[in-house]
């Protein structure tokens, strides 16, 4: 016999069959982060450009048709080739030319592309680290310490950051054995970068860690025990870390451009590991004899890489901030 609902009872759910919950993949797919990034064209374009920018340096010893920086494959012969053309005492063919040494300029390009982006990589992830763990100290524990920290912070926004660089530059090779400089020119290099950005990161992190240490959350995790830096970096950190993206995406193309400045004003990466600087250097000299390729195709490889990060660093600054929606 069939079983008889009573009379009046709500009706029982029908379960047509459990929903699976979305993977990752479809949750991105389904963000407003996802949708900004496909109306916007111009991102688009920037993180092609970036992407490529990445992959050219990183596949530079496969992708450059030679080896650049190697005395042994250099032929002399081959200097001052102009683009797209072969030179006229060896039959070598060159895209963008060649350089006084004979070196090809699209070789030069690639690998100097690799330091460049080395450099500022890593220098935005050291200001990142010493910024945020300043910031939080300022913020958190303040104090004394709030004092300390932002008083060194606004004594160096006074002056430019790429005379900090200069200086820090300047004192760290003093302090390294002559023997050793070469070697240890593209740390010193990211060394004094990053001590020439932690302030943006110290002083977002800050402000905001003002803000997130007055929450409920936060006193509930000091009521059961946590310790202060458990609570820092466990609870206060997650929620500041979307500023921490777009200022370090900005910061990274701060970082390039220091380096390329520091590096055409000969103090930063050295002959022997050259920059997008350093290659924009050589080819100033040359530039009023008529061999213009020589400035321009590196300069443009530098154009391009700080637009598209700054390009995507205002993105990620709009879509990232509700107020600007």
């Amino acid at each position: 016999m069939a079983e008889t609902q009573p009379k009046g009872a709500a009706p029982r759910p029908v379960f047509k069959g459990a929903v699976s919950p979305k993977s990752r993949l479809q949750r991105w797919a389904d963000s407003d982060i996802w949708y900004s990034f496909k109306r916007s064209p111009v991102t688009i374009v920037a993180t092609t450009v970036f992407v490529l920018l990445i992959a050219g340096a990183v596949l530079a010893p496969l992708l450059s048709p030679y080896t650049p920086f190697d005395p042994g494959s250099l032929n002399l012969m081959n200097g001052f080739t102009e683009p797209m053309a072969a030179n006229a005492f060896t039959g070598d063919y060159f895209l963008l030319g060649t350089d006084d040494q004979g070196r090809d300029v699209l070789s030069t390009i690639l690998f100097g592309l690799r330091i460049s982006l080395f450099v500022g990589i890593t220098a935005v992830l050291f200001a990142m680290t010493l910024g945020i763990t300043l910031g939080l100290i300022a913020g958190y524990i303040g104090g004394w310490l709030d004092g300390l920290i932002m008083r060194i912070a606004d004594i160096q926004l006074t002056f430019p950051s790429i005379m900090v660089a200069m200086l820090l530059y300047g004192i760290g090779k003093g302090l390294i054995p002559p023997a050793l400089r070469d070697e240890m020119a593209i740390w010193v290099l990211i060394v004094s970068i990053g001590l020439s950005e932690w302030v943006q990161f110290a002083r977002t992190v800050r402000g905001a860690t003002l803000v997130e240490r007055e929450k409920e959350y936060v006193q509930a995790a000091h009521l059961i025990g946590l310790s202060k830096w458990s609570i820092m970096l466990r609870h206060i950190l997650p929620n500041v870390a979307g500023p921490i993206l777009v200022i370090a995406t900005i910061s990274l193309a701060l970082a390039i451009i220091a380096e390329a400045t520091l590096s055409f004003l000969g103090v930063g990466a050295p002959k022997t590991q050259p920059s997008l600087g350093t290659l924009i250097n050589v080819g100033r000299q040359f530039i009023l004899s008529g061999e213009w390729w020589i400035l321009l195709f590196p300069s443009l490889t530098l154009l391009a890489l700080a637009l598209s990060v700054n390009l995507l660093g205002d993105w990620l600054r709009d879509v990232l901030n509700p107020k600007l929606r």
